[in-house]
């Protein structure tokens, strides 16, 4: 009896290997200079919503740029598995801090996705619909970004090619850089997914967001920044 022939299995080629940085190096002027990673939903800083998020996804490295309130917010995040980087200079803006980054990722990845630590909304099927544009973008493109009603969003994603060439480049350049200088490589990925679009960098947006979802962020208990010392005069004698 002839054994009928099997068609062969569809060939899938393998997922990228993602690096994820995750900037966290500001100073937070419009916020007070409070650290706003920090803020809680739920009770959960968002710094580790976005760790929990990045790593539920599939990133297979995490980095986290620090800077300002490195102090305060390394504590929250030393737990879990990242390779934490100090910012010496996080007033030099945050493409200083993004270089920091991609320096820190290992050589062995295919993309790296660049997420912000002020998005409260974003969980792990939102990074894995990213990954999923990025694996589907259209031929000869590099980059992948969000975009919601015309506007980008993050975070971002972008081959090891684009991270090879930014590095190569002088130190004021980084992803909103290179994007400028090639528009024909970037991949605008339209979407009705507003999580991207939404960040808090003021207290006006922290009541705009409960206004609009119903969900309060809140500082955590206790003091985030250590009140300057009151300045000491020479009695007289």
């Amino acid at each position: 009896m002839a054994i009928p022939a099997t068609s062969p299995l569809p060939h899938h080629p393998p997922p990228p290997r993602i690096g994820a940085v995750l900037l966290a190096a500001g100073s937070a002027s419009r916020m007070g200079h409070q650290p706003k990673c920090l803020l809680e939903l739920d009770g959960v800083p968002l710094i580790r919503r976005l760790l929990t998020a990045l790593s539920g996804a599939g990133a297979d490295e995490l980095v986290v740029v620090l800077g300002h309130y490195a102090d305060r917010i390394e504590p929250v995040v030393r737990d879990f598995p990242v390779t934490l980087v100090h910012n010496p200079d996080p007033d030099a803006g945050q493409i200083s801090s993004l270089r920091l980054g991609l320096q820190a990722l290992p050589g062995q990845i295919d993309a790296v996705l660049v997420a912000l630590a002020d998005q409260p909304l974003i969980h792990s099927q939102d990074i894995r619909d990213l990954i999923g544009a990025y694996r589907m973008r259209p031929a000869d493109t590099e980059v992948v970004q969000p975009t919601v009603d015309g506007l980008p969003g993050n975070p971002v994603v972008f081959s090891q090619t684009v991270r090879e060439q930014i590095l190569a480049s002088e130190a004021r350049v980084g992803c909103r850089q290179w994007q400028q200088a090639h528009p024909q490589a970037v991949h605008r990925w339209a979407t009705t997914n507003t999580r991207y679009r939404t960040d808090v960098d003021s207290p006006d947006d922290i009541e705009a967001l409960a206004a609009r979802t119903g969900q309060r962020l809140r500082w955590p208990a206790g003091p985030l920044v250590e009140a300057p010392l009151p300045t000491r005069h020479p009695t007289a004698s």
